[in-house]
């Protein structure tokens, strides 16, 4: 029986684990794998961010013979206060130091060099309040400070979220990482030796399995398995991960094995159980799933297992064990509010559903498995999965790491979560679609649900329509509306530079985020390029849409991101700086009065877009529509109710009050005696508790079963939308 360590190499994360290795422990669980796991990122950080190694690190950079400039120079001046203060900002980090605070936001506690230099500009962000919040800005702009200092000396390829990424990105040929791999280890290298030998030690394992989610881990991976094959040779190596499932898919580099035994595609459970039986001698060879892996000099791919995946139902609930959750550090890189979440806090990561329910993006790699399987869990399971993930790690904060999170089971999980009095919470990545209603939106924020992000790419119809997003700048913009009112912050990735994109679409999108962001309808955002993917439909067939292919050469490795030519298009290179200037104004709700053409240094067109465009589509957005099989749910406590009486010119009515209580707020709803004893006796059905539906059709039939009359007339009348008010939700 195989003994499996799995890795996450440096870097990911400081915030929070990589998922991956957590899902393949929660696997190897349900199959009794005996399996350890580990984050040599974190835990390089670890080593590296203590007294005795800062100073080893200050010894070393003195005795080598390294050009500094001046930033650097004031850096090593400062050698004694970056030691003494180290450790103590590391616990303020981890939440164990909180006091620390104050003297970290009074000036001369922490040493500063360059990257305090932007201070001025962030003064913004946190004002007289939010001295946590501040301070933990601070201490990261001093690890910043510290990680420019050993870029520049003991190893160019460090960053704190990747490492050696230029050397992954887009390899077409091996020979630029096999060199690197042939150069002596460096400062950062010799520290990920010592942590991973601590684990080869305690745990020796048989088998260990690295994942490379991203080009930023490629190599740490690489510098793991040539140490691995070095020091302990009868270990077995296979990798995994987003990486090789998307630019290993045609590997033919036989230099690559000198270092990995096996890399395995796409959902990991299935291969690596095989790959298992292979090594305890219970499988042939040529019954492997998804394994490239070198026979007779050259590398051969083995997809002959008889059985399917398994289905995401049965994976497992991913296990974090292992994992040095109390110790990962919770920083504030960035101001960006989406892109904070992504550093700050820990948060432990699950999936809705494997794969996209849409995949039609024309963009995206929907040809790959990991996207073009969709398999939803249930809403029972996800909570389930939830409360054990909780239960392990004392955290209840989750980011559901979907493609994008399928409104139908979104609902149905804010059902079940409040439904068990889960206290969460969570965010996720969604598809602009209008099931999101202004109700579901509120069901979702009482779930707990803080954040969504989703793709308006380019805000252009015809682009829109191009890619096969599904959806249109109205749409979006409505529906980022429905979750902003009900107090769920919203992302939007935004796209330039898509096939056939012309100057004047690009300056109209600009003209759209403008109004998107003076409207208040989404609160973060962020510019990325279009990038030609070999896996998308774009990059399948690029005459299609417009561009010629022109590159690069595959040179038997890494095959993913494509060069093309984009003849009707825009020079698309030129926007980037003015798209990303604006957009960070807009996001601190300045710049709205300045003329698009001021965040450019060439010529623009003007834009085509009434400046009214996003105000008049939110002003008609249909709200929340009521078929007959919508789902009535009452999200506050039990009501009471009391009889009130009304004496006018010697006469006396009663009429019944329901008193309506939910966490912020009292209603009361005043109705003729017979409605009011109807709805008072109908509210029990509207108890989230229930797992059956009670639809609008159910209300209007049992209103006409109280011999009560016309229920469209009850619908228009105060008390109805009072009580639609108090949070009487149709979802």
């Amino acid at each position: 029986m195989q003994t499996v360590l799995l890795l996450t190499p440096p870097f990911t994360q400081l915030n929070t684990p990589y998922p991956a290795t957590a899902y393949i422990k929660g696997f190897f669980n349900t199959v009794e794998i005996n399996s350890k796991q580990a984050d040599l990122g974190i835990e390089v950080i670890l080593k590296l961010f203590t007294k005795q190694r800062l100073q080893e690190l200050f010894n070393t950079i003195k005795a080598g013979k390294y050009e500094l400039n001046e930033n650097l120079e004031r850096i090593i001046s400062l050698e004694e206060d970056y030691v003494a203060t180290i450790e103590a900002v590391v616990r303020f980090l981890q939440h164990k130091n909180p006091t620390l605070a104050y003297a970290i936001c009074n000036e001369g506690f922490l040493p500063e060099a360059g990257r305090f230099g932007q201070l001025e500009d962030l003064e913004w962000a946190f004002g007289s309040l939010g001295i946590q919040d501040k301070a933990r800005h601070l201490a990261t702009l001093y690890l910043e400070d510290l990680a420019d200092v050993i870029k520049e000396t003991v190893d160019p390829h460090f960053g704190f979220t990747r490492y050696a990424e230029r050397l992954g990105m887009s390899s077409p040929s091996f020979s630029p990482i096999y060199a690197e791999l042939n150069e002596a280890p460096s400062f950062i290298d010799q520290l990920l030796f010592e942590a991973l030998e601590d684990h080869i030690k305690a745990v020796k394992p048989t088998l260990v399995g690295i994942s490379v989610p991203f080009p930023g881990n490629l190599f740490g991976a690489f510098r793991c398995a040539q140490y691995l094959k070095k020091n302990h040779p009868t270990i077995k190596i296979t990798m995994g991960g987003g990486y090789p499932n998307t630019e290993l898919r045609s590997l033919k580099e036989p230099r690559v094995f000198e270092f990995i035994d096996f890399i395995t595609l796409d959902d990991g459970e299935r291969p690596l159980l095989c790959l298992t039986e292979f090594l305890d001698e219970k499988r042939p060879i040529e019954e492997l799933k998804r394994t490239f892996l070198l026979q007779n000099g050259e590398v051969t791919y083995i997809d002959g297992a008889k059985e399917g995946d398994i289905p995401f139902v049965k994976v497992g609930t991913p296990d974090y064990s292992d994992l040095l959750l109390d110790r990962y550090l919770s920083v504030i890189e960035v101001t960006n509010p989406m892109h904070r979440l992504w550093s700050d806090g820990r948060w432990n990561k699950l999936t809705m559903a494997h794969g996209c329910y849409w995949k039609k993006c024309t963009f995206c790699d929907i040809s790959l498995n990991y996207i073009g399987s969709y398999e939803p869990a249930t809403a029972s399971l996800i909570c389930d999965r939830i409360e054990e993930i909780i239960a392990q790690t004392g955290e209840t904060g989750f980011h559901f790491v979907d493609e994008a999170a399928p409104p139908a089971l979104m609902k149905e999980v804010a059902l079940e979560i409040i439904r068990r009095k889960l206290v969460v919470t969570w965010w996720t990545n969604i598809r602009f679609e209008n099931r999101f209603s202004p109700d579901l939106c509120l069901l979702l924020k009482a779930s707990g649900c803080i954040a969504v992000s989703g793709g308006l790419e380019v805000a252009s119809d015809r682009l829109l329509d191009l890619m096969k997003k599904g959806v249109s700048v109205s749409q979006v913009a409505q529906v980022a509306d429905n979750f902003t009112q009900a107090g769920i912050m919203v992302h939007a990735y935004l796209m330039y530079g898509f096939p056939t994109q012309n100057d004047q679409e690009t300056i109209d999108s600009l003209e759209m985020v403008r109004q998107l962001f003076l409207n208040g309808v989404i609160q973060s955002g962020f510019w990325h390029r279009f990038a030609m993917t070999a896996h998308s439909p774009v990059g399948l067939d690029p005459e299609a849409f417009g561009v010629q292919k022109v590159g690069p050469e595959f040179k038997n490795f890494a095959l993913n991101d494509l060069e093309h030519r984009d003849p009707k298009g825009a020079k698309h290179e030129l926007y980037s700086e003015g798209l990303k200037k604006s957009l960070f104004n807009y996001m601190l709700g300045l710049g709205f009065d300045i003329n698009h053409q001021d965040w450019f240094e060439f010529d623009v067109p003007k834009t085509t877009i009434e400046d009214d465009f996003i105000e008049e589509v939110i002003s008609i957005n249909p709200g929340t529509i009521l078929p007959d099989t919508i789902r009535l749910v009452w999200m506050g406590s039990a009501p009471s109710k009391s009889i009130y009486e009304k004496k006018k010119k010697g006469k006396t009515t009663k009429r019944v009050k329901i008193h309506l209580r939910n966490r912020d707020l009292e209603h009361t709803i005043t109705l003729e005696i017979p409605e009011g004893e109807w709805l008072f006796r109908t509210f029990d059905k509207f108890n989230i508790k229930h797992k059956e539906k009670f639809t609008y059709a159910d209300l209007k039939a049992s209103y006409t079963d109280a011999g009560l009359g016309n229920f469209e007339l009850f619908s228009r009348s105060q008390g109805w939308i009072e009580l639609r008010k108090a949070g009487l939700l149709a979802v």
